[in-house]
């Protein structure tokens, strides 16, 4: 099976700890000796920090995209640190590298790539240029809601969604002034062009990864291609 991670800076590196990271590399190499499995890693709070200084120093929305990128791309360093043998030397920049990676049975671990473009979609593209079975997004968030959880107490999680119910939702939050979704609306277009099966879920415990590829066990949202039939109970 091929898999694509997506994990966030929040809960790889919300604190540059570096036990924190090799318990993620202990899993995603678990998971490496029976799939394929590539890596898109967030930039986090760290990212937030440096863009936030940048902003009020002037700089334009693209340097801080660039900026935000870059963090990105030094947490992907910290984990093929951890990951030793298993990854690829260094953050591929583009799909084809981080797909030819797999085929020889090494880790890809990637940052962002361009600038306008979130870690969220970089993964989906991922997933889609490399026939991924699975892609799993694991984020600080507990599945996608109707609402900011964060910000409403009544915010309802979802447990299954259609590719089209997702965009949907998500086009919902994102015109809601301050609210935030664990997945961006064009990865969720992606998702949806390409008939990705997808896992929206709390990464925070990496073991939780392992269980969701392995055995389907997760909290969280589970996102099936429009027109598949429904693979687990709904909480809508």
């Amino acid at each position: 099976m091929k898999v694509v991670l997506s994990i966030g800076g929040s809960v790889l590196a919300p604190d540059l700890d570096p036990e924190r990271v090799t318990e993620y590399a202990a899993v995603i190499g678990d998971l490496a000796g029976a799939h394929d499995v590539g890596v898109v890693v967030g930039g986090g709070a760290v990212a937030r920090d440096y863009i936030g200084a940048a902003r009020e120093l002037g700089a334009n929305e693209i340097e801080l995209d660039r900026m935000g990128i870059a963090t990105t791309r030094l947490n992907a360093r910290l984990l093929i640190a951890a990951l030793g043998d298993l990854a690829a030397r260094t953050p591929p920049t583009g799909y084809a590298d981080a797909g030819e990676a797999m085929r020889r049975g090494e880790v890809p671990v990637m940052g962002g790539t361009h600038p306008a473009h979130t870690t969220d979609a970089v993964s989906a593209a991922l997933a889609e240029d490399t026939g991924a079975d699975l892609l799993v997004y694991a984020t600080s968030v507990p599945g996608v809601y109707s609402d900011d959880p964060k910000e409403h107490d009544g915010a309802e999680r979802y447990g299954e969604l259609t590719a089209r119910e997702l965009v949907g939702v998500i086009a919902e939050l994102e015109m809601e002034a301050g609210a935030s979704a664990p997945v961006d609306l064009l990865a969720a277009k992606i998702v949806q062009r390409s008939g990705l099966s997808a896992i929206v879920m709390d990464g925070s415990d990496p073991t939780a990864i392992r269980r969701a590829v392995e055995d389907g066990e997760f909290e969280g949202t589970r996102i099936r291609p429009d027109g598949a039939e429904r693979l687990a109970p709904s909480d809508e």
